[in-house]
C-alpha cells in the first residue's frame, strides 16, 4: 500500500505560479502511472495532468495545456506540477492519485475510475 500527501498549495493571484509536490511512502510509486486531479466546491472531480510511470510521456487537461508541467523525480518517489499563469477557474482542492494498473502510460489515469490510491488533497486558491 502506498500513501501520498501533497504540499505546495495555497493562494496566489491570477496570473501567478504554484508548484505542488506529491511524496509517496510506504512503497515506491515509480511503477505506475502518477497524476493530479482536482475537485472545485459544487464540481466534479476532474482530471488535471498524468504521467506514464517512466515519465517518458505526459497528458494534460486541455483547460491546463501550456500553463501546467507535470514532472517525476523516481530518485526522490515524488511528482511535482507546476502550475503557471494560473486563472481564478484553477481554485480547487488538488489531489494526486496513482494509477490502479503497473506500468501504464499517462492516458491510462485520466478518470477517477483510473485511480488506486488518492492523496489527501491540497487547496488552491486564485483571487482576480
Amino acid at each position: 500500500q502506498v500513501q501520498l500527501v501533497e504540499s505546495g498549495g495555497g493562494f496566489v493571484q491570477a496570473g501567478g505560479s504554484l508548484r505542488l509536490s506529491c511524496a509517496a511512502s510506504g512503497r515506491t510509486f515509480s511503477n505506475y502511472a502518477v497524476g493530479w486531479f482536482r475537485q472545485a466546491p459544487g464540481k466534479d472531480r476532474e482530471f488535471v495532468a498524468a504521467i506514464s510511470w517512466s515519465g517518458a510521456n505526459t497528458y494534460y487537461a486541455d483547460s491546463v495545456k501550456g500553463r501546467f508541467t507535470i514532472f517525476r523525480h523516481i530518485a526522490e518517489n515524488t511528482v511535482s506540477l507546476q502550475m503557471n499563469s494560473l486563472k481564478p477557474e484553477d481554485a480547487a482542492v488538488y489531489y494526486c492519485a496513482e494509477g490502479r494498473n503497473y506500468g501504464l502510460g499517462a492516458q491510462s489515469l485520466t478518470t477517477p475510475d483510473d485511480v488506486g490510491y488518492w492523496g489527501q488533497g491540497t487547496q488552491v486558491t486564485v483571487s482576480s
